[in-house]
Formats: structure tokens, sequence, C-alpha cells
């Protein structure tokens, strides 16, 4: 049996939901300050923050670009919580609250540090590992295995700790890799944490739900200014941190039983796919793993001759049925929803052919609009 303290994981909100102003006042809040810094960033406003994407071999820009866009993200997020979170009191997660922010302020200096400078990858995997032990001081844990059927079914005391930890350094990089498109990172934010959130107010978790939409405003706040061309990027600020966020609301939500681990993964599973696939790919042939490259899906589409615009549209378009797939798995039977997986794999499994076939077909020079 795992105990079950006063955590995030199973923490229960007494009061039900805030009132309707406040919640919408805390998502208008989020989506302005995430905007309009960013606005700021991407116009070289704040000289502190003046750090440039220079491109090279591996980008699919031509000009220097603004890599600060995260901390627009991480402010709208700290502003709109900060307003909405006073009218959902929760006694007793004082702590698991200071450990999440610590975590978050820990990747989020380490991120932009290596924005501005080059921080080795030991250092900066081992700033995800204690941000990952502060979350699990926290309570979020992966506790049980999460799939159809098997969702109550609990893991053992000496497993639970390594899977977690895996988990969310893993969702911590993995974004950080998809981040190489006007738009995509971004975008997934929207789907991702909008969809989490969508599902927390289904399962009756409205301060689940709310930090989930608010972390969805910022992203959306950012992606104005990140849609192609981009006039400004997450930067590794942003796309560490984001991919951190969701691997921890996957587990909060899973923890508190408002919806199994699997299906919060497949919100999120047109990153997850993609980055796992090609880092097994690279793996397989004896690649650096850990290095830049332009190999996912959607970089080999862009090279292979689609716009930025047609990608990235086909993108949101997997995203959304990914997200709509999720919510509506909920009143599925566990038969139904093995189906249901079987089906994504089948339909990843045809995304990947469909990358090879334009390839094939199409070894143009690549339109960048």
């Amino acid at each position: 049996m795992y105990p079950q303290a006063l955590t995030l994981s199973s923490a229960a909100v007494p009061g039900g939901a805030p009132p309707l102003a406040i919640g919408t006042a805390a998502l208008l809040l989020s989506f302005l300050i995430a905007s309009l810094l960013v606005w700021l960033l991407r116009r070289n406003r704040i000289s502190l923050l003046r750090i440039l994407d220079q491109p090279n071999a591996r980008s699919l820009h031509h000009a220097p670009v603004p890599r600060t866009g995260g901390v627009g993200v991480l402010a709208g997020v700290a502003g709109g919580l900060a307003l909405a979170l006073p009218w959902l009191p929760t006694p007793g997660i004082g702590w698991a609250v200071a450990a999440v922010v610590l975590a978050t302020a820990l990747l989020a200096g380490v991120s932009l540090f290596d924005d501005r400078h080059h921080v080795p990858a030991r250092y900066r995997l081992a700033a995800q590992l204690v941000a990952a032990v502060l979350v699990m001081a926290a309570g979020v844990v992966w506790r049980t295995l999460g799939l159809p059927g098997l969702a109550g079914l609990m893991l053992p005391l000496w497993l639970a700790p390594a899977l977690t930890l895996l988990f969310v350094v893993w969702m911590t990089n993995l974004y950080n890799f998809m981040d190489g498109m006007d738009g995509l990172a971004g975008g997934m934010a929207v789907f991702g944490f909008g969809a989490l959130a969508l599902l927390g107010l289904l399962a009756g978790a409205p301060d689940y739900a709310l930090v989930a939409a608010v972390i969805a405003a910022a992203a959306g706040g950012f992606l104005l200014h990140n849609l192609p061309r981009a006039a400004i990027f997450l930067g590794d600020v942003g796309s560490t941190v984001l991919g951190f966020w969701a691997a921890v609301l996957l587990l909060w939500g899973a923890g508190r039983g408002l919806f199994p681990l699997w299906l919060g993964v497949l919100v999120f599973s047109p990153f997850a796919v993609d980055a796992t696939w090609t880092l097994l790919v690279r793996f397989a042939r004896g690649a650096p793993v850990w290095e830049a490259h332009r190999e996912h899906h959607y970089q080999r589409l862009v090279l292979a001759g689609w716009s930025t615009w047609r990608t990235l549209f086909w993108a949101y378009v997997l995203m959304g049925a990914a997200a709509a797939s999720a919510i509506g798995a909920r009143s599925l039977m566990p038969s139904e929803q093995w189906l249901l997986l079987a089906g994504w794999a089948g339909l990843y499994s045809l995304v990947h052919w469909r990358v090879g076939l334009v390839e094939r077909e199409r070894p143009a020079s690549p339109e960048r609009s």
C-alpha cells in the first residue's frame, strides 16, 4: 500500500470550484501577460533577455530569432495561478506546491543559462533528476500501471520511483527535442494542456482543470508570436519546462484518479511517439541520441518539400484527434480502449510510412513559409 498524505496527488478541493469570473480572469490574465511579455522579448526590449537562436546545419530557419519566449509562458502561468489559486483552498499542501515551484525554477534557470551559454548535458540531466525527486517528494508518483482494465493495479514499491524518474526526465527532454518548427511546441501545449483541463473538469477536479487551463492560455499567448514565420522561439527555458509540466500534470491527474495514465499520455502522443521512435532509430544505428538533428517526422516533411504551414496544419489535426480520442475514451469499455490504442498504433505507423513516401516522391528543397 502507498501512504495517502495531503499531497498534490491526493488532495481534494473543499468548497468546490472558484467563481466563474475568477477562473475566466485567471485565463485572460495568463494569456495577456504571456502575449505582452513575448511581444517585448521578440522586439528585444528587455536587454537582459536578448538571446538569439543562430541558424545552423540542423535548423529550419535562416535568420537569427529571439529564443526566450518561454520566459513569457512562465510569467503568464505565474500571473494566472497567483490570481486563481487563493480561491481554491487546499489545506496541507504548502510543501507540495513549494516543491513543484522549486523544481520549475531549477529547470527554468538551468535552461535559460543553457540558452545563453552551453550547459553540458550531464548537468542538465542532473537538474532534471533533482526536479523529478522534488515532485516525487510532493507526492507526484507513478503508483499504478494505468492501462485499460488495469488502471488500479499497484506498481511494486521499488519500481514506482524508478518509473517516475524515467517518465519525468523523458517527458522533459522529448518536449525539448520536438521544439524545432514554428508553432509546433506551442500548439502541442494548447491542445495538450487544454485537453487535460477538460478531463479535469469532467472528473470534478476544478483545481486541476484550472492549472492545466492556465498553462494552455499562456501557451496560446506565446503561440500568437510563434506561428510561421515565427518572430520568437520558446527556447530551452520554455520547451523544457512545458515538458516537465506535462509529466507532472499527467502523474498528478492519474494519481488522483481523474484519468488513467495511458489516457493522458495519448493526449501528448504526437510528441511522445515521434520523439521516442526517432531516438530508438538513432540508437539502433549508433548515432548520438542526445545531439541535435533533423530526423523527426515534421523536420523530414519540411526538408522533403512540404511548407511549414502545411506540416503544422496536419500536426494540429493529429493533436486535435489525439485530444478528442482521449476525452472520448473515458466512456469506453476496457476492450474498446485497447482497440482504440491499437488504432492509434496503426495510425502512427501510417504516418511514418507517409513521411517516407513524401521523401521518396519529393526530394525537393524545402519551402520555408
